[in-house]
């Protein structure tokens, strides 16, 4: 544990033949000095981090002012955009009135040809599902009959001999 003042001014120690015992007046010493040399070591990362981190503000403060102008910049250009824009949109939506008639037209008569497409394909798929169906139940009539009991015994007995 790093020594604080208050340890190092009531620091006493043991008095000898010639005054303090020297080995403990020496590892005082040595722990007051281990501990100034991390105190000396932890002032410079900080101040190296500081000195960083200054620059990271200053960079910091470029991007802003350049951030500050770039969006006056576009501030101005989107407002002449949006009034290019208005312009162009009503130049636009008067041409899609003009064309909005040919085309509800064009849709309802694709709708029409659409509608009795379905209808055709409602037919075929009814046609389609009764032969299926039918060769179904003829696929299922042929199994009930038996003639693959003769056929199975007729493989067992091969199998056999």
């Amino acid at each position: 544990m790093p020594l604080t003042p208050l340890d190092i001014h009531n620091k006493e120690f043991s008095t000898g033949f010639r005054g303090y015992n020297v080995d403990e007046v020496n590892e005082f010493l040595d722990q007051v000095i281990k501990d100034f040399e991390l105190l000396i070591k932890e002032k410079k990362e900080l101040e190296e981090r500081i000195a960083i981190l200054n620059e990271r503000v200053d960079h910091y403060k470029s991007l802003e002012e350049n951030l500050s102008k770039s969006i006056l910049v576009a501030q101005e250009t989107a407002e002449d955009v949006k009034s290019n824009a208005r312009k162009e949109a009503q130049l636009i939506l008067k041409e899609a009135e003009k064309n909005a008639d040919r085309i509800v037209n064009e849709a309802l008569a694709k709708s029409r040809k659409i509608a009795i497409e379905i209808e055709e394909l409602k037919k075929r798929a009814s046609v389609y599902r009764m032969r299926f169906r039918t060769l179904l139940e003829a696929q299922l009539e042929m199994l009930e009959q038996g003639a693959w009991d003769d056929i199975e015994q007729a493989d067992s007995a091969v199998a056999v001999e």
